[in-house]
C-alpha cells in the first residue's frame, strides 16, 4: 500500500526501462508524485496503476543537445531528480558518447540550472576513464560530468541488474532454448555481483530521501560474487537444460561479435567482450568506506532466491517441468 502523497515532486529519466519501472513504484509507495521523462510518454502506460490517480506522469524528453529544453521543461518544480538513461549497445544515434557522457551532462547541467541539488544518477561497476571499452569509458565521463554540474549529486554504481525481465539471465536462458552450447567468454572466469532490481530501487530511494553521502558513489551489489560459468550453470540447472559450455578466448569472441553485432537485436558486441576482461564487483574500497548497498539501508536478495520464479518459463514443460538438467 503506498504512503500518503507528500507533496514533493521527483523526474525520473528513463523511468520506462527495466530498472526505472522499479524506481518509479518505489518513489510512488513512499508518497512522491513522479514525473517519467521518456522518449516515448506513449508507450510508458504500465507506470500509472502503480501510483494513486494523477500521481504518476509520463513526459517526453530527450537527451540530445537539440532537445534540451525538454529535459528543462521536465524538471520544472522538481524537487528531486534521478537519471537512469544508458544504453547496452549502440543503435544510430544512440551511442555511447551521446546517451552515457554528453546525456548525463545535459541533465546535470538541467538538474543545476532548476537548483536542484537532491539528484541520483545511475551508473555501473566497471566505470572507467582508461578502460579499452567505451562503455565503460562514457560511464565514467557521465559521473565527471554529473559531479562537476551537481557536486551533490550521489551516484550508484549497479553491478549486473538481476529481475523478472532483465537482460541477463533471461538472455542466456532464451539462448539455451535454441543452442547447443552456451558460450564461456574468456574461459567464463570473470566474476559478477548480481543485485536485485527491487534492491537497487530501494536504494536509489533512499537516497533520494536523504539516506546518503551527498557527493559519494556508492557501488552496489547482490550477497554472491559468481563467475560467468558460474551464472550458465544455475541458468541450466534452473531451465532443465544440458548444454556444453564452450570456452571461448577473447580473441575468437571479438571476432565472432563482429558478425553479430551486425543484428538487429545484437547477442554479443565487440565493446561487451572488451567489457567482460574486468571483473564487475565491489570494490575492497568501497566495502572499506561504508560506500554499499547496505549502507544505504537494504539488504541485498540473494541470485537463488529470486531467478528461479523467472526462468521456469524457459523449461521445456514451463513450470510443471520438474526433470534435473
Amino acid at each position: 500500500m503506498n504512503a500518503p502523497l507528500n507533496g514533493k515532486l521527483v523526474t525520473v529519466f528513463g523511468g520506462s526501462g527495466f530498472l526505472g519501472r522499479y524506481v518509479v513504484r518505489s518513489l510512488a509507495k513512499r508518497g512522491w508524485r513522479v514525473r517519467a521523462a521518456v522518449r516515448h510518454p506513449d508507450l510508458a502506460g504500465q507506470l500509472i496503476p502503480y501510483g494513486a490517480v494523477g500521481q504518476i506522469q509520463a513526459v517526453q524528453a530527450n537527451l540530445r543537445p537539440e532537445f534540451r529544453w525538454s529535459v528543462d521543461r521536465a524538471l520544472e518544480h522538481a524537487d528531486a531528480a534521478v537519471n537512469l538513461v544508458g544504453i547496452l549497445a549502440e543503435g544510430g544515434k544512440q551511442t555511447f558518447q551521446s546517451v552515457q557522457a554528453e546525456g548525463a551532462g545535459i541533465v546535470a547541467d538541467g538538474v543545476r540550472s532548476a537548483g536542484i541539488t537532491r539528484f541520483v544518477h545511475v551508473s555501473a561497476l566497471g566505470a572507467d576513464a582508461q578502460s579499452r571499452s567505451v562503455y565503460a569509458q562514457t560511464k565514467a565521463a557521465g559521473e565527471a560530468a554529473v559531479l562537476a554540474a551537481v557536486p551533490s549529486a550521489v551516484v550508484v554504481r549497479p553491478s549486473v541488474v538481476f529481475g523478472q525481465d532483465d537482460a541477463f539471465f533471461n538472455k542466456f536462458a532464451s539462448m539455451a532454448t535454441i543452442s547447443p552450447f552456451l558460450p564461456l567468454v574468456g574461459g567464463g572466469r570473470t566474476l559478477f555481483q548480481p543485485v536485485y532490481v527491487v534492491d537497487v530501487a530501494e536504494a536509489i530511494a533512499n537516497a533520494i530521501e536523504g539516506g546518503a553521502t551527498p557527493g559519494a558513489t556508492y557501488e552496489l551489489g547482490g550477497p554472491e560474487v559468481l563467475s560467468l560459468r558460474q551464472i550458465l550453470e544455475l541458468v541450466l540447472a534452473e531451465t532443465g537444460r544440458s548444454r556444453l559450455l564452450l570456452p571461448l578466448p577473447f580473441g575468437l569472441a571479438r571476432l565472432q561479435a563482429k558478425l553479430l553485432q551486425l543484428l538487429p537485436k545484437p547477442i554479443l558486441t565487440e565493446d561487451q567482450v572488451e567489457l567482460l576482461k574486468a571483473n564487475s564487483i565491489v570494490t575492497d574500497e568501497a566495502v572499506a568506506a561504508g560506500l554499499t548497498l547496505t549502507a544505504l539501508g537494504v539488504t541485498p536478495h540473494t541470485v537463488q532466491s529470486i531467478v528461479p520464479a523467472y526462468l521456469w518459463r524457459y523449461r521445456d514443460r514451463g513450470q510443471f517441468d520438474r526433470r534435473p538438467a
